[in-house]
């Protein structure tokens, strides 16, 4: 396979070769690899060609997304085959991945389309967004990247995963015949060495979208920690079953979470959470056991296949989860090698694992399950809050206070209640996680505000959409009326009406576009924690006031950082006075999980990435759209509403 360069196909310096994890030495094909003059080529046509993208408009590029939806689902046989060959996925597992392809065009030729998106204010694309995909959905994921940065005028380079040259160029294929301009959207493979890190930190890359592991980003970051990353990383998935849970099905779920695609998602059940009267009741063990090994195991070329072959022989944290026990845990199900392929495992199911111990701490990415024990269910609860990752989690239940208890709680992206925790499925459950499990701005993929933030946003005219603020939003804005000018302040008012607007009908609220009678989709936000707004002397006094009047709009807990000798008098806020350094020393210690601070420079940038806080840096405009996110995270909780063949009633806040 080659490049594509400006609508060019070409050799490339270098050729790597993929193999087909279910024939262990066998070349499944060659592809070229850039070098640096083909990386600075395509950064030269790309940087051409964004005038001309953007000047295309909002509705003709949504028409090229729709058309592209189609080109999609027409190659289905080609996609699949592909997913097949060099990513080792079942028939069912990629014919799902198309489709999840097929939904984001449809949903990202909409995004810019829905009311109030563009009220009081305007947006320029980034520029050009490298998409560096990951191996283990090597269709959809970059598909969905790929199209989110088209709807919002960016050009594109696709930088794809060295395992699944093929299903990528394939699926480019199809977007090229959709109508996407080749200038636009550039295939480019290159080496994960110098070549490839000079493609990430080029100055002309406005944003990189990253799905792989949390050490790929903090590695992306050490390299450019300005550089604008969007990165959906590692996840230590459990999935919670009580007393009260119905246990055949707790254990379907449980083995399709746990084993689907080889446990190789980033929403995979690595960790089932158990109530200890569940956990030592032998006959849930023995379903458990029978259920996982009853799975057929198998190259990914035979349809009846569930447990293919993981994408390459285990790297050292796989291969020890499948062959070492550590003190205290045993095989309830040991995994074998089958037919002396080193990529293809049977599935293992550990007893005894502690939760502080190694496995339950560690992103194993293979067909390995731990079982922990927990007293009730507050232990579940907080055996499962107690890590780094946030990114998918579930419980079953069928005690309407257990659920209610546990969907409060939870600190994941995305929740799931009676269900897998695999298999979101775009717009019902908008993909992306908390904590080291996500980088950037949080928007989740194939939700309402992910392709937003492909674009800068600036004021352009007051927001028309305005409701009555609260009554502290209220009290502050006759405070500041003080100190700014009358225009500053009817601006600022204006400002005030569109959070309030916003809060009542977007970030204040739950919501269920689906409006499935089988199963709610609640999509919400929840607080990101404790802000810290660093105004430095950049900031004018309005900018922030109205940093300010975000921040009180949306509930956040927050203080105010100024550099030695500015005064601004925000009645009953902590405000700091200090220069970089101190702040620098004392954020990690803060208890922050938002900075909000335009212009920050170097130290201030470097020092909230090594905290892990959410960083949000552009300048501030009147609309509540734009502003309200940074002090939320999305959720989406999934909860099953039928049983035996009866459904069942919504939950309360979606009634």
């Amino acid at each position: 396979m080659p490049l594509q360069i400006g609508g060019e196909t070409l050799a490339g310096n270098s050729e790597a070769s993929a193999s087909d994890p279910s024939r262990p030495g066998h070349v499944a094909y060659r592809h070229a690899l850039a070098g640096p003059e083909q990386v600075e080529r395509a950064l030269q046509v790309a940087v051409a060609a964004r005038d001309g993208w953007k000047a295309t408009g909002f509705e003709g590029r949504a028409a090229i997304l729709a058309k592209a939806a189609a080109t999609l689902a027409a190659s289905r046989g080609d996609a699949i085959a592909a997913m097949v060959l060099d990513a080792g996925k079942s028939v069912i597992e990629a014919d799902t991945e198309l489709s999840e392809a097929v939904d984001f065009a449809d949903y990202y030729a909409r995004s810019f389309l829905r009311e109030g998106t563009f009220d009081g204010v305007t947006c320029e694309p980034l520029g050009t967004v490298l998409i560096t995909p990951p191996w283990n959905f090597p269709h959809a994921i970059p598909c969905g990247g790929i199209l989110a940065a088209l709807a919002a005028g960016n050009t594109v380079i696709l930088k794809p995963a060295p395992e699944t040259v093929l299903t990528a160029w394939v699926m480019v294929n199809s977007l090229w015949e959709a109508g996407v301009p080749h200038e636009l959207l550039q295939f480019l493979p290159c080496p994960d060495n110098e070549i490839g890190r000079s493609l990430v930190t080029d100055p002309r890359i406005g944003a990189v979208v990253l799905t792989g592991a949390y050490e790929t980003a903090r590695l992306f970051l050490s390299w450019k920690p300005e550089l604008r990353l969007y990165a959906e990383t590692s996840g230590k998935n459990a999935l919670v079953i009580t007393a009260a849970a119905d246990p055949d099905l707790a254990v379907k779920d449980l083995v399709k979470s746990a084993f689907g695609h080889s446990g190789q998602k980033c929403s995979a059940a690595s960790l089932a959470i158990v109530e200890a009267e569940v956990y030592d009741d032998p006959g849930f063990r023995r379903r458990l056991r029978d259920a996982a090994a009853s799975l057929k195991t198998g190259p990914s070329w035979e349809y009846d296949s569930i447990v293919t072959p993981v994408i390459r022989e285990p790297g050292e944290a796989l291969h020890r989860a499948l062959t070492t026990l550590d003190p205290g845990e045993e095989w309830l199900l040991e995994p074998r090698m089958i037919d002396g392929n080193p990529c293809l495992w049977s599935p293992g199911i550990k007893l005894g694992v502690a939760p502080e111990s190694w496995f339950c701490r560690t992103e194993c990415f293979g067909p390995v399950l731990g079982l922990v024990r927990a007293n009730d269910l507050d232990h579940a609860i907080r055996i499962q809050n107690d890590s780094d990752c946030g990114l998918t989690g579930g419980i079953h239940s069928l005690d309407p206070a257990e659920i209610d208890a546990w969907r409060e709680r939870v600190e994941v992206g995305n929740a799931y209640i009676n269900r897998p925790i695999t298999g979101a499925i775009v717009q019902r459950q908008p993909f992306g996680g908390w904590k080291r499990s996500c980088f950037g701005p949080g928007a989740k993929a194939g939700g309402p505000n992910y392709a937003a933030q492909f674009a800068t946003w600036q004021n352009d005219g007051l927001p028309r959409l305005q409701a009555p603020p609260s009554p502290g939003v209220a009290s502050l804005l006759e405070s500041f009326a003080a100190i700014l000018s009358p225009a500053e302040t009817e601006d600022l008012r204006a400002a005030a009406g569109s959070d309030a607007w916003w809060m009542a009908r977007e970030f204040g609220i739950g919501h269920d576009p689906s409006a499935l009678a089988c199963e709610s989709n609640l999509f919400r936000y929840r607080p990101v924690g404790r802000c810290l707004i660093r105004a430095g002397e950049a900031l004018s006094e309005a900018e922030i006031a109205r940093i300010v009047i975000a921040a009180r709009a949306a509930g956040s807990d927050f203080e105010l950082s100024l550099p030695p000798g500015r005064e601004f008098a925000v009645p009953g806020i902590a405000v700091w006075h200090e220069r970089v350094e101190n702040l620098v020393r004392r954020l990690p210690d803060g208890g922050y999980g938002l900075l909000r601070a335009p212009f920050p420079g170097p130290e201030i940038t470097s020092a909230a990435i090594g905290a892990g806080i959410r960083l949000v840096t552009h300048s501030p405009v009147f609309s509540g759209k734009i502003e309200l996110p940074a002090h939320f995270r999305e959720q989406a909780v999934a909860e099953t509403l039928h049983r035996h063949g009866s459904v069942l009633p919504r939950p309360q806040e979606l009634r």
